[in-house]
């Protein structure tokens, strides 16, 4: 049989290059030279149609004369466009723009065996395979890398029980409680419907009405709101799920996945400038950390644990998401280390497609009385339904390692019907079964139905005193101030005043040094309105 290979056209480049051009390869970035190693380690071969029929001309359209009209036989073109029509998948509604890498979980302790039944935690020196997404909450698909918001951070845990997806912020505490809100939270902070432009009256409005937000406000304001990439944040799940021990015991758990990089940030002039010159910075650092393989990025994760008792008496709401639990109270308990280091062989079908969502648990872990995190479990799958089709766990990068074994069958993209199984339970032909052994733990619940608010105290602002009174620096507060200054400046007075009176409650100092810095950037008169702002001067 002659080799397909020697009929490929010369238009191929070869693999040789020059010492010249070996040396400007050289000095590149790492990932601009992610064809030319695909080149060097490859030889090329015969293209084919989806149905693997080899193809003599991709340059020019079947045409019945040179300028006559185009056939519709030309099933070359017809793929060609079709299959391009089709390439995205809806984009998420939040967190949409996204990286991430593969690598794996190493538990460093004993300890998880005496306090869940998780098998991933129960041995030291066991290793899971991970894979991590990176993101930003109000991002969309090209949008920059260094602007100021909430960093998503998503690990699926591929364990020998099935996948257990942790989802956190880079931040650890949310703006809202209650998930009713979620939907209008988002749409303040996207583009408006009509100016399909930001609205900072839209953003600032619902944030001021909703004075719960402050905590996490005053966080994403200071220096911890623009990260220096991904590398150099932590985690929080936010979220308070509920351990499960063999001895049936509970605890609720926060999660905390700590940077061994240490925690960096940008400083806004440099992240405005970067926001133009490199849009993709922290992909960028990701992709050429991982590729050069030196230092790979690796995280510790731990938990706080709160036993049913402190739950019951604690002076705070413990599944309050604008809440941190004090760490002088919950101190961390470190469980393992995560190191990432493996790059996705294609984004699309491993990154893009990596679909993650809170109701992915495994035994041992189970959701608390978190009424975000309840939410949750049915926002997040049901959004990757939308977005990926009903088989989405069926992707190879969702797909768990132990072999799935349900009643779901058929639907678009379907590609594993299980081997004849029976799709109905119960059966007599030997199909899956249930063991009592993984049965969820017991609890009771008592109340009358209604409309409650989320927290059982109306306390919005000490948290936020104490981080910005007791954590923050007198440089940092002034960095908060004229962080939060160039926000509000963009926005009507009257949102802005009530922006002002919710601060108040943190801090009257705060407020005079947003009130400063408001007074230098806003003018005061139409006559006034050419004037710079600070950060437009020191560019």
């Amino acid at each position: 049989m002659q080799n397909q290979s020697n009929n490929i056209p010369s238009g191929n480049v070869q693999n040789s290059i020059s010492s010249n051009e070996a040396l400007f390869l050289l000095n590149r970035d790492v990932s601009a030279n992610q064809l030319q190693t695909y080149r060097s380690n490859n030889e090329p071969i015969l293209m084919t149609s989806l149905s693997g029929m080899p193809i003599g001309d991709k340059v020019y359209s079947l045409t019945a004369g040179s300028r006559g009209p185009i056939l519709l036989q030309d099933t070359c073109l017809l793929d060609e466009l079709g299959q391009f029509n089709e390439e995205k998948t809806p984009e998420r509604c939040s967190y949409a723009k996204g990286s991430g890498a593969f690598g794996f979980f190493q538990c460093t302790t004993d300890i998880g065996s005496t306090i869940t039944r998780a098998h991933f935690l129960d041995t030291r020196n066991k290793q899971t395979p991970i894979a991590m997404r990176f993101s930003r909450f109000r991002s969309e698909l090209g949008s920059s890398d260094t602007i100021r918001d909430v960093r998503g951070m998503a690990i699926k845990f591929y364990t020998d029980c099935g996948n257990f997806d942790l989802i956190c912020n880079h931040l650890p505490v949310f703006f809202i409680r209650d998930p009713i809100l979620y939907p209008s939270l988002v749409h303040s902070q996207k583009r408006n419907p009509v100016t399909n432009l930001f609205d900072y009256d839209a953003y600032w409005d619902f944030l001021t009405l909703r004075p719960e937000t402050t905590h996490c406000l005053i966080l994403l304001y200071s220096h911890r709101g623009i990260p220096n990439g991904y590398r150099y944040m932590n985690g929080y799940s936010v979220n308070t799920y509920k351990f499960i021990s063999r001895d049936d015991e509970i605890s609720y758990v926060r999660f905390h996945v700590k940077s061994n990089q240490g925690i960096s940030s940008i400083d806004p002039t440099k992240a405005l400038v970067l926001a133009g010159l490199d849009s993709d910075y922290a992909t960028r650092d990701l992709y050429n950390t991982i590729c050069i393989d030196k230092e790979l990025p690796s995280w510790t994760v731990c938990i706080q644990q709160m036993n049913e008792q402190e739950m019951k008496n604690s002076l705070f709401d413990p599944f309050d998401t604008t809440k941190i639990w004090p760490k002088t109270y919950y101190q961390l308990i470190a469980l393992g280390t995560i190191i990432l280091n493996r790059l996705p062989t294609n984004h699309f079908s491993e990154i893009e497609q990596l679909a993650f969502s809170p109701a992915n648990l495994v035994p041992g872990i189970e959701l608390s009385l978190d009424k975000m995190l309840q939410a949750r479990v049915f926002a997040y799958s049901d959004a990757q339904r939308y977005r990926l089709g009903k088989n989405y766990a069926q992707l190879p990068v969702n797909r768990p390692l132990n072999p799935m074994a349900n009643n779901c069958r058929n639907g678009y993209m379907c590609l594993n019907n299980q081997n004849g199984a029976p799709n109905y339970f119960p059966n007599s032909f030997h199909g899956a079964t249930t063991s009592y052994r993984f049965k969820e733990s017991i609890y009771s619940v008592e109340g009358n139905v209604a409309r409650y608010e989320c927290s059982n105290d109306n306390d919005e602002f000490s948290q936020a005193k104490t981080f910005y009174r007791q954590i923050l620096s007198p440089d940092e507060r002034i960095n908060l101030a004229r962080n939060l200054a160039k926000s509000l400046t963009l926005t009507q007075q009257f949102i802005c005043k009530r922006a002002l009176e919710n601060f108040s409650n943190v801090d009257q100092d705060l407020v005079n040094d947003i009130q400063h810095f408001l007074n230098l950037q806003r003018p005061t008169t139409m006559e006034d309105s050419n004037i710079q702002t600070d950060l437009e001067r020191k560019i």
